[in-house]
């Protein structure tokens, strides 16, 4: 499909009345509050899921911040000042370069917040190339507000630390009505006023988010994910998996319609902040803290069981492939790649043994099964 700049104007005008109109008392969620171990509280497997079916506004649901969020006084009240549509990307570890967002319109910056967040390491190789000086209190580059996050403050892998603004940009940015998350690989090529006008406001959803351009089952994800060692710990996926399948994981079918496929590219996400897409995405983050970081596995195991239900755009690949424009991550020496202190011994393959099978096999007997017809 096309943009074109004659609707720049209707859909500033129409977001801004929407952001006006529209309530900001935390959407309906109360949050868990508290203080524990970790940032997201480490719940176990029967607590996580018993918040998925969320028919009670009184019943507080964990959603991070169990520990404080470390950055500064200033950043966290440009943060709270943000009241209408915030586009949000993360640099940890150095992995990407800051790229500016094209083609935004003359008011955009007026009435869209743009923050990235970064952890030291990333602050230190924006000085080396002297993008920005580490003498400033407050950091800023082309559009971007440079939020310093001290991550030794939060989780071991700077992966997990990207997932707390991709998921918990609702508890971030409190009085937000709009927010897009762009991973930081991807350059937006679409004003993101357009964005949200075309994609969430006129279908009424809480989501928009790109179909994968492979997969349609969970499982192929998870296969491919130990395949190509996206994340080191197989053993660990493997009971990821079986906790879902035992637990009514199903495979993608006609059933799941108007849901296209089970696998998102989450690498761009439009939500409208509401109490359903801020429920999924507080149920993703617990999932993520759970499990490992890669939140396409646990995607349509929470939007499957969670109720309410959650009102979802899966867009086209060929709609996310205009939007965006996708680069490579920074090339890493084997040393600067982050790898856990205690590496554990993996088994090679996802399924090789009969435990998971026997949990999984109804699930791998329907998806093969509807592959082969």
């Amino acid at each position: 499909m096309g943009f074109f700049s004659s609707d720049y104007w209707i859909a500033l005008e129409e977001i801004k009345n929407l952001c006006r109109n529209s309530s900001v008392s935390s959407q309906g969620l109360r949050y868990m509050e508290g203080n524990r171990d970790s940032f997201g509280g480490n719940f176990s497997t029967q607590k996580r899921m018993s918040y998925f079916n969320h028919l009670n506004d009184s019943v507080e649901i964990p959603c991070g911040f169990f520990k404080k969020f470390p950055v500064s006084d200033s950043d966290r009240t440009a943060m709270e000042s943000c009241n209408g549509v915030v586009v949000v990307s993360a640099i940890f570890n150095d992995h990407d370069k800051i790229r500016q967002p094209k083609t935004l319109g003359s008011k955009t910056q007026d009435n869209v917040c743009f923050f990235m967040f970064v952890d030291d390491k990333t602050i230190e190789g924006l000085s080396q190339h002297q993008l920005i000086s580490r003498k400033s209190l407050e950091y800023s580059l082309g559009v971007w507000r440079i939020i310093k996050v001290s991550s030794t403050d939060l989780y071991e892998n700077p992966a997990m630390n990207g997932v707390i603004p991709k998921y918990l940009v609702h508890r971030l940015f409190p009085n937000s009505k709009f927010s897009i998350w762009i991973d930081a690989k991807l350059q937006l090529m679409v004003d993101p006023l357009l964005l949200i006008h075309t994609f969430v406001v006129p279908k009424e959803v809480d989501m928009a988010i790109s179909q994968h351009p492979y997969f349609i089952h969970t499982m192929e994800e998870a296969l491919a994910t130990a395949r190509w060692r996206k994340w080191w710990d197989i053993d660990a996926l493997r009971i990821q998996m079986e906790t879902y399948c035992e637990n009514g994981l199903q495979p993608w079918t006609p059933n799941k319609l108007p849901y296209p496929s089970d696998v998102p590219d989450s690498a761009l996400i439009l939500r409208r902040h509401g109490a359903n897409s801020n429920l999924f995405s507080c149920l993703m983050f617990n999932e993520l803290e759970a499990f490992n970081p890669r939140d396409q596995l646990a995607f349509a195991y929470i939007r499957d069981h969670m109720n309410p239900k959650l009102s979802l755009n899966m867009l086209e690949v060929e709609v996310f492939e205009q939007v965006v424009m996708e680069y490579r991550h920074n090339l890493k020496k084997d040393n600067e790649t982050w790898k856990p202190r205690k590496l554990k011994r993996v088994s090679k393959d996802l399924f090789v043994n009969s435990s998971c099978c026997s949990k999984c096999h109804e699930y791998l007997f329907e998806m093969w099964g509807e592959s082969q017809n």
